[in-house]
Protein backbone atom coordinates (compact mmCIF):
# COMPACT_ATOMS: atom_id res chain seq x y z
CA UNK A 1 0.00 0.00 0.00
CA UNK A 2 1.41 3.36 -0.97
CA UNK A 3 2.38 5.72 1.81
CA UNK A 4 1.10 9.29 2.26
CA UNK A 5 1.98 11.70 -0.55
CA UNK A 6 4.86 14.07 0.08
CA UNK A 7 3.77 17.69 0.43
CA UNK A 8 5.71 19.62 -2.21
CA UNK A 9 6.41 23.36 -1.97
CA UNK A 10 4.06 25.59 -3.92
CA UNK A 11 5.80 27.69 -6.62
CA UNK A 12 5.36 31.43 -6.21
CA UNK A 13 5.30 34.11 -8.92
CA UNK A 14 6.23 37.63 -7.84
CA UNK A 15 7.50 40.93 -9.27
CA UNK A 16 4.94 40.58 -12.07
CA UNK A 17 5.35 43.55 -14.41
CA UNK A 18 2.90 43.60 -17.36
CA UNK A 19 3.40 47.32 -18.06
CA UNK A 20 6.35 47.12 -20.44
CA UNK A 21 5.31 49.07 -23.58
CA UNK A 22 7.14 46.57 -25.79
CA UNK A 23 4.94 43.72 -24.53
CA UNK A 24 7.75 41.95 -22.65
CA UNK A 25 6.58 40.36 -19.41
CA UNK A 26 9.08 40.02 -16.56
CA UNK A 27 8.50 38.08 -13.34
CA UNK A 28 10.25 36.07 -10.64
CA UNK A 29 9.52 32.38 -10.12
CA UNK A 30 10.57 30.98 -6.76
CA UNK A 31 10.10 28.06 -4.39
CA UNK A 32 10.55 25.42 -7.08
CA UNK A 33 13.31 23.29 -8.56
CA UNK A 34 15.52 24.24 -11.48
CA UNK A 35 14.04 21.44 -13.58
CA UNK A 36 10.47 22.69 -13.07
CA UNK A 37 11.40 26.28 -13.90
CA UNK A 38 13.18 25.14 -17.04
CA UNK A 39 10.19 22.97 -18.01
CA UNK A 40 7.96 26.05 -17.91
CA UNK A 41 10.45 27.89 -20.12
CA UNK A 42 10.66 25.05 -22.65
CA UNK A 43 6.87 24.61 -22.76
CA UNK A 44 6.37 28.29 -23.58
CA UNK A 45 8.85 28.04 -26.44
CA UNK A 46 8.02 24.67 -27.98
CA UNK A 47 4.52 23.59 -26.92
CA UNK A 48 2.20 26.61 -27.24
CA UNK A 49 -0.19 26.44 -30.20
CA UNK A 50 -0.11 29.22 -32.78
CA UNK A 51 -1.00 29.72 -36.43
CA UNK A 52 1.55 30.27 -39.18
CA UNK A 53 1.59 30.16 -42.98
CA UNK A 54 2.40 26.59 -43.95
CA UNK A 55 1.68 26.37 -47.69
CA UNK A 56 2.18 29.01 -50.39
CA UNK A 57 0.77 28.76 -53.90
CA UNK A 58 2.80 31.12 -56.09
CA UNK A 59 0.61 32.30 -58.96
CA UNK A 60 2.97 34.93 -60.38
CA UNK A 61 6.35 36.07 -59.10
CA UNK A 62 8.51 38.46 -61.12
CA UNK A 63 10.08 40.03 -58.03
CA UNK A 64 13.85 39.82 -57.38
CA UNK A 65 13.20 37.07 -54.81
CA UNK A 66 12.79 33.42 -55.81
CA UNK A 67 9.67 31.48 -54.82
CA UNK A 68 11.40 29.65 -51.98
CA UNK A 69 12.51 32.87 -50.31
CA UNK A 70 9.06 34.43 -50.58
CA UNK A 71 7.54 31.29 -49.02
CA UNK A 72 10.12 31.28 -46.24
CA UNK A 73 9.52 34.95 -45.39
CA UNK A 74 5.76 34.41 -45.29
CA UNK A 75 6.16 31.43 -42.98
CA UNK A 76 7.87 33.59 -40.37
CA UNK A 77 5.20 36.32 -40.36
CA UNK A 78 3.52 36.34 -36.90
CA UNK A 79 -0.24 35.79 -37.16
CA UNK A 80 -2.50 36.82 -34.29
CA UNK A 81 -3.46 33.43 -32.82
CA UNK A 82 -5.91 34.18 -30.03
CA UNK A 83 -8.38 31.76 -31.62
CA UNK A 84 -5.84 29.02 -32.40
CA UNK A 85 -7.57 26.50 -30.12
CA UNK A 86 -10.70 26.43 -32.25
CA UNK A 87 -8.72 25.15 -35.26
CA UNK A 88 -7.81 21.52 -35.71
CA UNK A 89 -4.38 20.21 -36.59
CA UNK A 90 -4.16 19.08 -40.23
CA UNK A 91 -3.85 15.43 -39.16
CA UNK A 92 -7.00 15.75 -37.01
CA UNK A 93 -9.22 17.16 -39.75
CA UNK A 94 -11.28 14.92 -42.02
CA UNK A 95 -10.96 17.24 -45.03
CA UNK A 96 -8.79 16.22 -47.98
CA UNK A 97 -6.75 19.42 -48.18
CA UNK A 98 -7.73 22.52 -46.25
CA UNK A 99 -10.99 23.81 -44.79
CA UNK A 100 -12.23 26.47 -42.40
CA UNK A 101 -11.88 24.04 -39.49
CA UNK A 102 -8.14 23.48 -39.89
CA UNK A 103 -6.76 26.41 -41.89
CA UNK A 104 -6.98 30.08 -42.82
CA UNK A 105 -6.62 31.16 -46.45
CA UNK A 106 -4.61 34.30 -47.25
CA UNK A 107 -4.14 36.04 -50.59
CA UNK A 108 -1.59 38.57 -51.81
CA UNK A 109 -1.67 40.45 -55.11
CA UNK A 110 0.60 43.45 -55.70
CA UNK A 111 1.72 44.89 -59.03
CA UNK A 112 4.10 47.84 -59.31
CA UNK A 113 2.38 50.26 -61.70
CA UNK A 114 4.54 53.34 -61.14
CA UNK A 115 8.15 54.39 -61.30
CA UNK A 116 10.33 53.78 -58.28
CA UNK A 117 10.12 51.13 -55.58
CA UNK A 118 6.86 49.52 -54.51
CA UNK A 119 7.09 47.79 -51.14
CA UNK A 120 5.16 44.60 -50.46
CA UNK A 121 4.32 44.36 -46.76
CA UNK A 122 2.28 42.13 -44.49
CA UNK A 123 -0.47 44.76 -44.47
CA UNK A 124 -1.04 43.79 -48.12
CA UNK A 125 -2.05 40.28 -47.07
CA UNK A 126 -5.81 39.75 -47.39
CA UNK A 127 -7.54 37.20 -45.19
CA UNK A 128 -10.12 35.17 -47.11
CA UNK A 129 -13.37 34.57 -45.22
CA UNK A 130 -14.51 35.63 -41.76
CA UNK A 131 -11.58 35.22 -39.39
CA UNK A 132 -9.84 37.14 -36.63
CA UNK A 133 -6.47 35.71 -37.66
CA UNK A 134 -4.51 38.64 -39.09
CA UNK A 135 -0.81 39.52 -39.47
CA UNK A 136 0.59 41.13 -36.34
CA UNK A 137 1.39 44.85 -36.64
CA UNK A 138 3.93 46.19 -34.13
CA UNK A 139 3.28 49.90 -33.72
CA UNK A 140 5.84 50.17 -30.89
CA UNK A 141 8.69 49.18 -33.22
CA UNK A 142 7.67 51.63 -35.95
CA UNK A 143 6.20 48.84 -38.07
CA UNK A 144 2.66 50.18 -38.31
CA UNK A 145 2.80 49.48 -42.05
CA UNK A 146 3.70 45.82 -41.46
CA UNK A 147 6.78 43.71 -42.11
CA UNK A 148 8.57 44.17 -45.43
CA UNK A 149 8.27 41.08 -47.63
CA UNK A 150 9.71 42.23 -50.97
CA UNK A 151 10.38 45.25 -53.16
CA UNK A 152 9.09 45.62 -56.70
CA UNK A 153 10.01 47.94 -59.54
CA UNK A 154 7.63 49.06 -62.30
CA UNK A 155 6.00 46.14 -64.09
CA UNK A 156 6.96 43.51 -61.50
CA UNK A 157 4.23 41.51 -59.77
CA UNK A 158 3.72 39.20 -56.83
CA UNK A 159 0.54 37.14 -56.75
CA UNK A 160 0.03 34.20 -54.41
CA UNK A 161 -2.37 32.35 -52.18
CA UNK A 162 -1.25 30.98 -48.82
CA UNK A 163 -2.66 28.61 -46.22
CA UNK A 164 -2.08 29.10 -42.49
CA UNK A 165 -2.29 26.11 -40.16
CA UNK A 166 -1.99 25.40 -36.46
CA UNK A 167 1.22 24.00 -35.04
CA UNK A 168 3.77 24.17 -32.23
CA UNK A 169 7.39 25.24 -32.11
CA UNK A 170 8.57 21.67 -31.53
CA UNK A 171 7.53 20.90 -35.11
CA UNK A 172 8.90 24.07 -36.73
CA UNK A 173 10.30 27.39 -35.53
CA UNK A 174 7.65 29.42 -37.39
CA UNK A 175 5.11 28.35 -34.74
CA UNK A 176 7.24 29.56 -31.80
CA UNK A 177 5.30 32.41 -30.09
CA UNK A 178 8.35 34.11 -28.54
CA UNK A 179 11.63 35.59 -29.66
CA UNK A 180 13.09 34.33 -26.41
CA UNK A 181 12.21 33.45 -22.83
CA UNK A 182 14.79 35.06 -20.59
CA UNK A 183 15.94 32.79 -17.79
CA UNK A 184 18.46 33.59 -15.06
CA UNK A 185 19.22 32.43 -11.56
CA UNK A 186 22.01 33.03 -9.05
CA UNK A 187 23.17 36.35 -10.57
CA UNK A 188 26.22 36.48 -8.26
CA UNK A 189 27.27 32.91 -9.21
CA UNK A 190 27.34 31.85 -5.57
CA UNK A 191 26.45 28.29 -6.62
CA UNK A 192 29.39 28.24 -9.06
CA UNK A 193 27.33 26.71 -11.84
CA UNK A 194 29.17 28.99 -14.24
CA UNK A 195 32.91 29.19 -14.56
CA UNK A 196 33.78 32.82 -15.24
CA UNK A 197 36.84 32.83 -17.44
CA UNK A 198 38.80 36.05 -17.13
CA UNK A 199 42.22 37.46 -17.90
CA UNK A 200 42.96 39.77 -14.98
CA UNK A 201 39.92 40.78 -12.95
CA UNK A 202 36.68 38.79 -12.97
CA UNK A 203 34.62 41.58 -11.38
CA UNK A 204 35.69 44.08 -14.05
CA UNK A 205 35.38 41.69 -17.01
CA UNK A 206 32.05 40.19 -15.92
CA UNK A 207 29.64 43.03 -15.05
CA UNK A 208 26.69 42.11 -12.87
CA UNK A 209 23.33 41.40 -14.49
CA UNK A 210 20.23 43.55 -14.09
CA UNK A 211 18.92 41.11 -11.46
CA UNK A 212 21.98 41.23 -9.21
CA UNK A 213 20.39 43.80 -6.90
CA UNK A 214 17.62 41.32 -6.05
CA UNK A 215 19.98 39.04 -4.12
CA UNK A 216 22.70 39.57 -1.54
CA UNK A 217 26.25 39.30 -2.91
CA UNK A 218 28.61 36.74 -1.37
CA UNK A 219 30.48 37.93 1.68
CA UNK A 220 34.25 38.00 1.66
CA UNK A 221 35.61 34.75 3.05
CA UNK A 222 32.20 33.08 2.96
CA UNK A 223 32.44 29.31 2.79
CA UNK A 224 31.06 27.56 -0.26
CA UNK A 225 27.88 25.59 0.39
CA UNK A 226 27.99 22.37 -1.64
CA UNK A 227 24.39 21.53 -0.73
CA UNK A 228 22.85 24.79 -1.95
CA UNK A 229 20.42 24.60 -4.87
CA UNK A 230 18.75 27.38 -6.87
CA UNK A 231 15.21 28.31 -5.90
CA UNK A 232 14.69 31.76 -7.41
CA UNK A 233 14.51 32.38 -11.17
CA UNK A 234 14.22 35.65 -13.06
CA UNK A 235 12.26 35.19 -16.25
CA UNK A 236 11.03 37.38 -19.08
CA UNK A 237 8.76 36.55 -22.01
CA UNK A 238 9.31 38.45 -25.26
CA UNK A 239 6.43 37.59 -27.63
CA UNK A 240 6.66 37.86 -31.42
CA UNK A 241 3.07 39.13 -31.56
CA UNK A 242 1.01 36.02 -32.25
CA UNK A 243 -0.01 35.88 -28.58
CA UNK A 244 0.41 38.19 -25.61
CA UNK A 245 3.07 37.30 -23.04
CA UNK A 246 0.60 36.40 -20.29
CA UNK A 247 -1.36 34.16 -22.69
CA UNK A 248 1.86 32.37 -23.61
CA UNK A 249 2.67 31.77 -19.97
CA UNK A 250 -0.84 30.46 -19.21
CA UNK A 251 -0.79 28.18 -22.25
CA UNK A 252 2.65 26.82 -21.35
CA UNK A 253 1.52 25.89 -17.84
CA UNK A 254 -1.64 24.29 -19.27
CA UNK A 255 0.53 22.09 -21.48
CA UNK A 256 2.60 20.93 -18.50
CA UNK A 257 -0.52 20.11 -16.48
CA UNK A 258 -1.97 18.12 -19.36
CA UNK A 259 1.26 16.16 -19.80
CA UNK A 260 1.39 15.40 -16.08
CA UNK A 261 -2.23 14.21 -16.18
CA UNK A 262 -1.41 11.88 -19.06
CA UNK A 263 1.64 10.57 -17.19
CA UNK A 264 -0.39 9.99 -14.04
CA UNK A 265 -2.92 7.89 -15.86
CA UNK A 266 -0.25 5.88 -17.64
CA UNK A 267 1.56 5.10 -14.37
CA UNK A 268 -1.47 4.45 -12.18
CA UNK A 269 -4.97 4.86 -13.65
CA UNK A 270 -6.64 4.17 -10.30
CA UNK A 271 -4.61 6.84 -8.50
CA UNK A 272 -5.26 9.35 -11.28
CA UNK A 273 -9.01 8.75 -11.03
CA UNK A 274 -9.01 9.45 -7.28
CA UNK A 275 -6.61 12.39 -7.29
CA UNK A 276 -9.35 14.97 -7.69
CA UNK A 277 -9.76 14.49 -11.42
CA UNK A 278 -13.08 14.89 -13.15
CA UNK A 279 -13.32 12.27 -15.95
CA UNK A 280 -14.84 13.70 -19.10
CA UNK A 281 -14.12 17.39 -18.58
CA UNK A 282 -12.26 20.09 -20.40
CA UNK A 283 -10.63 23.42 -19.73
CA UNK A 284 -10.74 26.57 -21.84
CA UNK A 285 -7.75 28.84 -22.37
CA UNK A 286 -7.00 31.07 -19.43
CA UNK A 287 -8.97 29.12 -16.83
CA UNK A 288 -7.70 27.59 -13.63
CA UNK A 289 -7.59 24.06 -12.23
CA UNK A 290 -9.37 23.18 -9.02
CA UNK A 291 -8.92 19.43 -8.88
CA UNK A 292 -6.05 17.05 -9.38
CA UNK A 293 -4.76 15.70 -12.66
CA UNK A 294 -7.07 14.43 -15.32
CA UNK A 295 -8.26 10.90 -15.76
CA UNK A 296 -7.71 11.00 -19.51
CA UNK A 297 -7.75 8.82 -22.55
CA UNK A 298 -4.86 8.59 -25.00
CA UNK A 299 -2.89 11.81 -24.89
CA UNK A 300 -4.37 13.05 -21.63
CA UNK A 301 -7.24 15.46 -20.95
CA UNK A 302 -7.80 18.60 -18.94
CA UNK A 303 -9.05 18.24 -15.39
CA UNK A 304 -12.08 20.47 -15.26
CA UNK A 305 -14.05 22.82 -17.44
CA UNK A 306 -13.40 26.53 -16.89
CA UNK A 307 -14.53 29.62 -18.69
CA UNK A 308 -12.13 32.46 -19.59
CA UNK A 309 -10.26 33.19 -16.38
CA UNK A 310 -13.04 31.56 -14.36
CA UNK A 311 -13.31 28.68 -11.93
CA UNK A 312 -14.51 25.14 -12.29
CA UNK A 313 -18.07 24.82 -13.58
CA UNK A 314 -18.22 21.21 -14.72
CA UNK A 315 -18.43 20.30 -18.38
CA UNK A 316 -18.42 17.79 -21.14
CA UNK A 317 -15.81 15.28 -22.26
CA UNK A 318 -12.84 16.58 -24.23
CA UNK A 319 -9.73 14.55 -24.80
CA UNK A 320 -6.48 16.19 -25.79
CA UNK A 321 -4.88 15.14 -29.03
CA UNK A 322 -1.74 13.05 -28.57
CA UNK A 323 1.56 14.82 -29.10
CA UNK A 324 1.96 12.54 -32.06
CA UNK A 325 -0.78 11.24 -34.29
CA UNK A 326 -1.57 7.62 -34.94
CA UNK A 327 -0.11 5.53 -37.69
CA UNK A 328 0.20 7.52 -40.87
CA UNK A 329 -0.56 10.83 -39.16
CA UNK A 330 0.57 13.89 -41.08
CA UNK A 331 2.08 16.84 -39.31
CA UNK A 332 2.11 20.44 -40.52
CA UNK A 333 5.67 21.32 -41.35
CA UNK A 334 6.65 17.89 -42.69
CA UNK A 335 9.66 17.89 -44.92
CA UNK A 336 9.17 17.42 -48.62
CA UNK A 337 11.30 14.89 -50.53
CA UNK A 338 14.99 15.66 -50.80
CA UNK A 339 14.75 16.08 -54.57
CA UNK A 340 11.53 17.96 -55.31
CA UNK A 341 12.23 18.25 -59.03
CA UNK A 342 13.58 20.94 -61.23
CA UNK A 343 12.42 24.52 -61.04
CA UNK A 344 12.59 27.51 -63.28
CA UNK A 345 13.88 30.51 -61.23
CA UNK A 346 12.44 33.03 -63.64
CA UNK A 347 9.10 31.33 -64.01
CA UNK A 348 6.14 33.66 -63.63
CA UNK A 349 3.86 30.88 -62.46
CA UNK A 350 4.42 27.80 -60.41
CA UNK A 351 3.33 25.33 -57.84
CA UNK A 352 2.76 25.53 -54.13
CA UNK A 353 5.80 25.84 -51.94
CA UNK A 354 5.90 24.87 -48.30
CA UNK A 355 7.32 27.39 -45.87
CA UNK A 356 9.58 25.28 -43.69
CA UNK A 357 13.28 24.66 -44.01
CA UNK A 358 15.50 24.29 -47.07
CA UNK A 359 13.87 24.20 -50.51
CA UNK A 360 10.70 25.51 -48.88
CA UNK A 361 9.93 22.09 -47.41
CA UNK A 362 6.61 21.92 -45.67
CA UNK A 363 4.42 19.57 -47.65
CA UNK A 364 4.63 16.39 -49.65
CA UNK A 365 4.68 15.58 -53.32
CA UNK A 366 6.64 17.28 -56.07
CA UNK A 367 6.95 20.79 -57.43
CA UNK A 368 5.79 21.35 -60.99
CA UNK A 369 7.34 24.68 -62.13
CA UNK A 370 4.72 25.81 -64.57
CA UNK A 371 1.64 23.77 -63.87
CA UNK A 372 0.43 24.95 -60.51
CA UNK A 373 1.26 21.63 -58.88
CA UNK A 374 1.51 21.30 -55.11
CA UNK A 375 4.27 20.02 -52.92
Amino acid sequence: MAGPATQLPIPVISDWDPTDPTGVLSFTLSNCSLSLANSVRRAMIAEVETLAIDLVDIRCNTSPLVDEMIAHRLGLVPLVSKSAKRYKYPYECSCTGACENCSVTISLSVRAAREGITEVRTTDLVMVGDTDVVPFVDTNAGLEHGILLAKLTMGQELNLRATARKGIGKVHAKWIPVTTVGFEYDPHNKLRHTKLWYEENAAAEWPLSANAHREDPPKEGELFDYTAVPSRYYMSIDPVGSLSADSIMTAGIDVLLAKLGSLMKALDPAAAATAGAVPGAEMANGGGYTGGMAAAGTGGAYAGYTSEGGAYTGGRAAQMSPARGGAGARFAGEWSPQRPGSSSPGSASGGSWGTGGANGGGGSGAYSPGSGGNW
